[in-house]
C-alpha cells in the first residue's frame, strides 16, 4: 500500500496539498477528484517524484513503476504512432494495443497527421505498453467520443494492478471500476 502521512506540496506559495493524509490500495481504481487547482495532478506528480515533499512523508513507493498518461499526449512528432508505443517497450505489442484503441491503420502515421482524439489513444496504448505496477491517468479521456471512451476504459480497466485516475467525471470513475473516490 501507498500511504501519505501529512503531506504538503505545491508551487511556490501555492500548496493545494496541505497535511494532505491518505491510503492507496495495492490493486483496484481509485479515482481522484475535486475542483481544478485542488492538487489532483500535484498529487501524481508527487507520486512521481517530480515535486517535492514539502511536509509529511510518504511510504510504499520504493520499487513501484508508474506509467502515465498525462493530461498533454506528449507524443514525439517525428516517430509514427507505433514508433511511440515502443519508445517505452521495445518488445511491446505496438499494433495489437493499436488495434485495441481502434487505431488498426494508425501504426505507420505520424503524429501531427493524427486527430487530437486518435493521439490520446496513442498515448494511452504508450503508458499500457509500459510494465508498470501503477498506472497514472490526469483526465484521459478527453476528446473521445463516447463509443470511442467506451472501447478505451474497457481496455484500460484492469490493464495495471493499480489504476490512479484524475477526473470530474463520476461516469469515467464509474465504468472503470473506481472503488474509491478521493475527493480533494
Amino acid at each position: 500500500m501507498i500511504r501519505l502521512h501529512d503531506v504538503t506540496c505545491g508551487y511556490g506559495d501555492n500548496l493545494p496539498l496541505r497535511q494532505f493524509s491518505c491510503t492507496l490500495p495495492n490493486t483496484g481504481v481509485v479515482a481522484i477528484s475535486g475542483a481544478s487547482g485542488s492538487g489532483k495532478t500535484t498529487l501524481l506528480r508527487l507520486l512521481l517524484g517530480r515535486l517535492p515533499l514539502l511536509g509529511g512523508y510518504i511510504e510504499g513507493l520504493a520499487g513501484l513503476r508508474f506509467s502515465v498518461v498525462f493530461q498533454e499526449d506528449r507524443l514525439l512528432p517525428w516517430r509514427t504512432a507505433a514508433q511511440n508505443i515502443l519508445l517505452v517497450n521495445p518488445a511491446a505489442p505496438a499494433e495489437a494495443l493499436l488495434r485495441d484503441l481502434g487505431l488498426e491503420d494508425a501504426g505507420s502515421v505520424y503524429p501531427p497527421a493524427l486527430s487530437g482524439g486518435m493521439q490520446r489513444r496513442v498515448a494511452i496504448a504508450r503508458a499500457l505498453a509500459y510494465p508498470a505496477d501503477v498506472l497514472l491517468l490526469d483526465e484521459p479521456f478527453k476528446g473521445l467520443d463516447d463509443e470511442t471512451r467506451a472501447r478505451v476504459i474497457a481496455r484500460v480497466r484492469g490493464a495495471m494492478p493499480l489504476t490512479l485516475l484524475v477526473t470530474h467525471d463520476a461516469e469515467e470513475a464509474a465504468l472503470l471500476g473506481a472503488a474509491e473516490t478521493i475527493q480533494l
